[in-house]
């Protein structure tokens, strides 16, 4: 064998090579035998006192170590996947887009770190989108939000007397006279579809989901459930009913004092007070504003939001609401199923044009259920 060879040997091949020697001596006929195994056999002595040392520095190391040396590695963090983690990992993302497509939810449960029953968690993603259409609406990001299962009942306070100041030895106060109402929260399905072509379809992953959930969710959610939630405030009754919650009514123009005169009829409950108007009654008052005196702010300081689904003052007809003020808390919206769009595939519809149907709904209920937190600005006869 070769020096290097040998000096690659560990104990059991050393021995194993010795015992070979052994035979070799047994059996050399000439010097020169003798000369080159006593050689390999100095090279072998070599090897073991090199792997003598090699232990002894171990043991020695070892002995450091118990004894207090050395720094403390701190083991790798071990990743613990759970349903978020995975929810918000691009493999389930892509695969709940090809969900979508295909409507098989296997590969997407494979994902998931624990059985989900019921409907397939949305990737985060999703929930991101649903959530900044909530906080982008001026509207929906101020009304209550319940997450009740089936039909909700909600009551109110249709009428109550006051507190009384009562003077020790005096008769006792006149009992309070409370009367509620029930609002009760039905819930329906809010639909939009839009198409979309095959190369759209194509995109996959986390472009797709965005560019269906953003379109989808904008109409439903921003749009849709806002002008609902408009319309029931718009046609409260000016007097609270057994199952209806009341708004306040007045007869103006968009004057200086308008706004004034509405807020002067909600209750001390409407605390943060809010205006929702057409964007061209905003340009109606403003004009207002500057036929009578640039110093006084027709809007009071509140904040002002635009609804198209009212009419424009000039554009309204006789008795038409065309301005509401009040505090948005006095609405509510129930979801049953929870705040996401659910988000259906049909390619089949439109196949001859290359188009695929994607139909987007939500389960929600909205009214008002409460009295005295919003009034109603009509135009006149």
């Amino acid at each position: 064998m070769t020096r290097e060879e040998i000096m690659n040997l560990d104990a059991e091949g050393i021995e194993s090579r010795k015992a070979e020697l052994k035979t070799e001596i047994e059996n050399a006929t000439e010097q020169s035998q003798l000369d080159a195994i006593a050689e390999e056999r100095s090279i072998l002595d070599e090897r073991v006192e090199a792997l003598n040392k090699e232990i002894e520095s171990r043991k020695a190391n070892m002995l450091k170590v118990a004894n207090g040396a050395g720094n403390v590695v701190a083991k790798a963090p071990v990743e613990v996947r759970t349903n978020d983690t995975v929810r918000a990992s691009k493999e389930y993302t892509d695969a709940y887009a090809r969900y979508l497509i295909s409507g098989d939810a296997n590969e997407c449960r494979s994902l998931l770190t624990a059985n989900v029953s019921g409907s397939l968690p949305v990737p985060t993603v999703v929930d991101e989108i649903i959530r900044t259409a909530w906080d982008k609406s001026d509207i929906l990001s101020r009304v209550k939000r319940t997450y009740f299962k089936g039909n909700l009942k909600v009551a109110f306070e249709k009428s109550a007397t006051g507190a009384n100041v009562h003077t020790e030895g005096s008769s006792a106060p006149t009992e309070e006279e409370l009367t509620l109402g029930i609002v009760e929260m039905v819930p329906a399905n809010i639909k939009k579809w839009i198409t979309v072509s095959d190369e759209a379809i194509a995109m996959g992953g986390e472009t797709l989901l965005r560019y269906i959930y953003d379109e989808i969710t904008y109409q439903i959610v921003t749009k849709k459930l806002a002008d609902l939630i408009v319309n029931d405030i718009a046609t409260a009754p000016a007097q609270a009913t057994s199952s209806k919650a009341s708004a306040a009514a007045i007869t103006a123009a968009p004057a200086l004092d308008t706004v004034a005169k509405a807020f002067a009829n909600l209750s001390d409950e409407a605390t943060n007070p809010v205006i929702i108007m057409n964007k061209l009654t905003y340009a109606a008052f403003k004009t207002a504003q500057a036929a009578g005196n640039y110093n006084v702010d027709p809007f009071e300081g509140f904040p002002v939001l635009f609804n198209n689904s009212l009419p424009a003052y000039s554009a309204a007809s006789a008795n038409a609401v065309y301005m509401i003020v009040g505090d948005l808390s006095g609405a509510q919206v129930n979801y049953p199923e929870g705040e996401g769009v659910v988000i259906k595939y049909d390619d089949l519809s439109l196949s001859e044009e290359d188009l695929v149907k994607i139909v987007g709904r939500q389960y929600a209920a909205h009214a008002v259920t409460a009295c005295g937190r919003f009034c109603n600005v009509k135009k006149g006869a």
